[in-house]
């Protein structure tokens, strides 16, 4: 279902967000607001850029809270890396699309596909809605329904369970048994400007190692030296791989 913002959203698909998503707004305008990416933004129009302005603070704020109140045994710098993990780009955006919220993006017409969006703009419109909660029912909703989505990524990253950061493992690794830094050299790209797909390869002191894919640079790097670890550091690989299945 795509959706313009030259009328307002038909109630009825109001009615479906505020379904999926579990809270009943006071006020549906602020949930539109919460809905509409910049790029339908016209002249004296609206977009989410200030409700995600303030979700991201709220957000902060929560989990902060959330993680104090029931990880008592972690000290300061052991729930920083947490929040770290549970706030970034790619688990809100993971959340966002648990809770249907591209279903219901008013976005442009450069943004077509939803099965392409950028994590950037699905994890916008979770920080979004949740402003948007805030500013229709206060603190308490908006606690509830950032927690309901997020405990379990809070409970994945304090079993180990989150993907490690391939890119730092490879890094310390390089640096310490070559003395240099892993370069990524981008093979190829393909796709329109707003869903391209790369491809990097792993190169260390000259030498070609893993490739991978991915539908940012950042993401190609990381499978890149992924395989590159693989390659050098299989059992590394193997322990990791083995605990996320548990």
């Amino acid at each position: 279902m795509i959706l313009r913002t030259n009328s307002h959203i038909n109630p009825e698909k109001l009615s479906d967000c505020q379904l999926a998503i579990g809270y009943f707004f006071n006020n549906t305008e602020v949930l539109e607001k919460a809905l509409t990416h910049t790029s339908c933004k016209l002249e004296n129009n609206f977009s989410n850029e200030r409700l995600e302005f303030l979700g991201d603070a709220i957000l902060g704020m929560i989990i902060s809270d959330y993680l104090f109140k029931t990880l008592s045994e972690c000290n300061e710098g052991e729930l920083t890396k947490i929040k770290s993990v549970v706030v970034s780009q790619s688990t809100l955006a993971k959340v966002s699309v648990e809770a249907q919220l591209k279903d219901f993006l008013i976005v442009g017409r450069g943004l077509h596909d939803r099965n392409f969006f950028p994590k950037s703009l699905l994890a916008n419109v979770f920080e979004a809605v949740i402003a948007a909660i805030y500013i229709d029912g206060g603190l308490v909703p908006a606690y509830n329904f950032t927690v309901r989505y997020l405990k379990k990524e809070v409970d994945i990253v304090c079993k180990d369970q989150h993907e490690k950061n391939y890119k730092s493992i490879l890094q310390q690794y390089s640096q310490r048994e070559y003395g240099v830094t892993p370069c990524y050299q981008v093979l190829q790209q393909i796709g329109p400007d707003h869903g391209k797909s790369f491809e990097i390869r792993v190169v260390i002191k000259n030498n070609e190692y893993g490739k991978g894919w991915g539908k940012s640079k950042k993401e190609a790097e990381q499978y890149a030296a992924k395989e590159t670890l693989k390659m050098i550091l299989p059992g590394l690989i193997q322990e990791n791989e083995d605990k996320s299945r548990i």
